[in-house]
């Protein structure tokens, strides 16, 4: 017995999957573009990170003399974990816009 071939659903999947392959550039370059900031919490390091996790900068803001080390690790590893997971709400939120129209083949 034959099977029959649906050609046109075999050409929208091409076309679907050639369209996924140019919102995937999109976010891709989306994601490496966008930078967001984040302070620590007594606000004396600033870190700004793309939305890929790459962190682009980290700023000391004001005077860092009557710091102790321990403290100021504390404050960048404190900056750090929030820049990492500002990463990801940031990737999250581009995933969104670029592919958030986009339907499930199924619901085609």
């Amino acid at each position: 017995m034959a099977r029959e071939i649906d050609e046109a659903w075999i050409d929208e999947a091409i076309d679907r999957y050639r369209r996924i392959d140019v919102l995937r550039a999109e976010f891709d370059k989306a994601v490496a573009a966008h930078v967001v900031s984040v302070r620590s919490p007594d606000d004396t390091v600033e870190v700004l990170v793309t939305a890929a996790g790459d962190i682009t900068d980290v700023r000391f803001r004001g005077s860092l003399h009557h710091r102790s080390a321990a403290d100021l690790a504390r404050e960048v590893q404190a900056v750090v974990a929030n820049a990492a997971e500002a990463a990801r709400w940031a990737r999250g939120k581009l995933h969104d816009e670029v592919f958030g129209g986009f339907r499930a083949l199924g619901e085609c």
